[in-house]
């Protein structure tokens, strides 16, 4: 199991590492890769915060932006009955797929329903 840590606004995924016996943190948000281990979650925290500094550091001197940046478009796949209900249910309510899954993302955790 995973769980995400944030720090100093930007979220790390952390997990137990078996050949280690300690604690591996990976920052999912940077447009590069960023690690820290520790065997506590406060040296997880110092270790993280100094992994995120350096990668920081390193991208204001290169001129880089260091957040990943997102489109917006996700691509999904769906099982053929699957989709064709949605086709069937978006038409119906006058509106396109794309349409319904943008509105039902912009509520959270909201659930599509056909």
């Amino acid at each position: 199991m995973k769980n995400v840590m944030e720090i100093d606004g930007f979220k790390a995924l952390i997990a137990f590492d078996s050949e280690t016996s300690q604690c591996r943190g990976e920052f999912v948000d940077l447009n590069g890769r960023a690690v820290f281990y520790a065997a506590d979650v406060k040296s997880l925290k110092r270790e993280g915060k100094t992994s995120l500094k350096v990668f920081l550091d390193m991208c204001l001197e290169d001129g880089v932006e260091p957040r990943k940046s997102y489109s917006g478009k996700l691509v999904v796949r769906l099982p053929v009955v699957l989709h064709e209900r949605a086709a069937v249910s978006a038409t119906s309510q006058g509106k396109s797929h794309e349409c319904m899954a943008g509105r039902c993302g912009s509520r959270g955790n909201a659930r599509l329903r056909f």
